[in-house]
Order: C-alpha cells, then structure tokens, then sequence
C-alpha cells in the first residue's frame, strides 16, 4: 500500500469523532515574543526587539493532546506543573481548547516547564528555558497511573516523553501492562532516558535521530532505518516501530514483518516544530477510527506534511488533513 483514497481517509477521520485518548508525559508552556529588529544594542553585538504582541502554545505531551481535540477526539491530558501563574495560565488554555484538566497535578516547589522564543522580523534570534528534569514522586506516579486506570471506555494512551521527568520506568509498566489487560492500544513518542523502558507498546514512534542515538547505529540510508526498525522490534519487544525521517518520510515494520515506506509529498516547508506531535496524535486518532496500521502511518504523514507548511506550532485541522489526502500533497 502507497496511498490512501479519499474516501476511506474521511471515513477513518470521521469514525475517531468523540472517542476518548489519554495522553501522558511532559507538558510545558511555548511562549513567543514577536517583534520587530531595526537596530544593534549599543551594549553587545545583539538585536534590539521592539516588543509587539505576545502569545502562549501547548507544547510537549499538551501539542499531541490539543492535535487529537482538534481532529475531534475527546483528550483526557496527564501531566505536571508548577503551582506557579504558568501553571494557571496553561489549565486556563486547555480548559479554553475543552481538554479535560482533571489528570494535571500541581506540584509545589516545581517550576512549570516553559520555553520562551523571541521573535524578530519573524525570525527566531533566541529561546530561554525555565525547567526542571527531576523526576515526579512516588505520590505523582500514583496520581497518575490511578487516573489512567479509572478513564472508561478509551481508545487508546499517548506517551509524550520529552524526559522532563514526569514518566518514570514504573509508570510506563503500570500503565502499558494494565492498557493490554484492557486491549487499549499504547502509542510512544519516546526521549532517551526511558528509550528502552517501552515494553509491549503497539506502536514505537521514534526519529531518525532518537534511534541513532539509542542504537548507537549511524542511520543514513534506508538499508540503515530497516536495520534499526528490526532491532528496535527485538530490543524493545514492543508490538510494532514507526521510524520518521524528516524530509524521507517514514518507515513502519510491524510484528507481522511486513516493511513499509512512506514517502513525503513535495512541500514548502515552513516550521518541523511540532511535526512529530502532530504524527503520533494523527496515527492513534486513526487507529481509534478503525484505520489499520499502514492507513494509520499514510495518514499521519500526510498531517505532519500540512503542519509543517505552517509557521508555528499548529494542530493539524481535520479539514486541511483531508484536501491534503483529497490533492495528493
């Protein structure tokens, strides 16, 4: 298979309406500073930026939660903050997005993880990060895989791990043991820290980068991504792997052993940012729409291909996804 007709994809899209997808791992505020550069600072070698507007984005785990809410998918979000105004300002845009804020645990102490860009002459001169990688608590871990367990009736489970420390080794055990007792498929967006920790999951979503390093394999060619797609079926044990590669598209291997490669489309790239967000929700919506894995893997990169031609980091529209597949682009 090498592509989808329309028809099906409008049918897997509209079957994902309203079901329900818990995603967990590490949420942050993206802040962005716009502006305008005329001049150098007298000071340093710099660009002064006159200030102009300000605006706030989910990002991390929170991106793949607000994808799923605008692909129609009812998000159940897990993760941490800072009981600082950070904190308050992201419950307050998730709750303005209609994402459920119940699974979010405030911790006292900690700073709400924050990336800060500022932007001038639309481009990006510099990004300050407020964080902290210290892992959750025992009383955390708890939290959260108690309020993974009590959501009925779910389509699926996210992990969003950008190794801020709010997924620990026994939270992804706990949760991916009990989601297979429930046959609820578990999807990974993995970091490096908990990179080998992803036992029994249905689908493994790392980058091409994510697995070099991981497998310490220089991943060029795609004779290399098919070496590291075999060794990451063994090495992890898990169900099936999903390898994206940039501007060389994707390869999936699933346990069956079949390979497939999906191409790009021809595009004009705006921003990556988000990209893989935007792919995982995508592929885990179209499973919870009765997609099979390889409709599910064309149909997530053809949404990473539209977020891309957008500035920003943007949830893919249920709409433009479908004249994406509908124009072949």
């Amino acid at each position: 298979m090498n592509g989808i007709k329309f028809e099906r994809a409008a049918e897997i899209l509209k079957c994902c309406q309203n079901k329900k997808i818990a995603v967990i791992g590490d949420i942050m505020l993206d802040r962005f500073f716009w502006g305008a550069v005329s001049r150098v600072s007298p000071e340093a070698p710099v660009p002064v930026v006159d200030l102009e507007r300000e605006t706030y984005h989910l990002g991390g785990a929170a991106n793949v939660a607000n994808n799923l809410k605008s692909l129609g998918i009812d998000s159940y979000l897990c993760g941490i903050l800072g009981n600082d105004e950070s904190g308050f300002l992201f419950k307050k845009i998730i709750e303005e997005k209609g994402i459920s804020p119940k699974g979010l645990f405030f911790e006292e102490g900690r700073p709400t993880t924050v990336k800060t860009r500022i932007i001038g002459n639309n481009q990006h001169i510099a990004r300050l990060d407020r964080e902290t990688r210290d892992l959750i608590n025992p009383e955390i871990e708890k939290f959260f895989i108690d309020f993974i367990s009590n959501q009925e009736n779910l389509s699926g489970i996210i992990f969003g791990d950008y190794d801020k420390g709010a997924i620990t080794r026994n939270l992804i055990s706990q949760i991916i043991s009990n989601a297979n007792k429930r046959n609820i498929p578990v999807f990974v967006d993995p970091k490096f820290k908990n990179f080998f920790n992803y036992r029994n999951a249905t689908v493994f979503k790392p980058n091409r980068k994510e697995a070099s390093v991981a497998l310490n394999l220089d991943i060029k060619t795609i004779e290399d991504v098919k070496v590291a797609g075999k060794k990451l079926l063994d090495k992890i044990e898990c169900k099936n792997v999903l390898i994206t590669l940039g501007s060389d598209g994707m390869l999936l291997f699933e346990s069956n052993g079949n390979i497939m490669s999906i191409p790009t489309k021809a595009r004009m790239i705006s921003d990556v940012s988000g990209a893989g967000d935007t792919t995982i929700a995508t592929f885990a919506a179209a499973i919870s729409g009765g997609a099979t894995l390889q409709e599910a893997a064309i149909i997530s990169n053809y949404a990473a291909g539209v977020v891309c031609e957008e500035p920003g980091v943007v949830p893919i529209q249920r709409e433009k996804l479908l004249n994406s597949i509908n124009n072949r682009k």
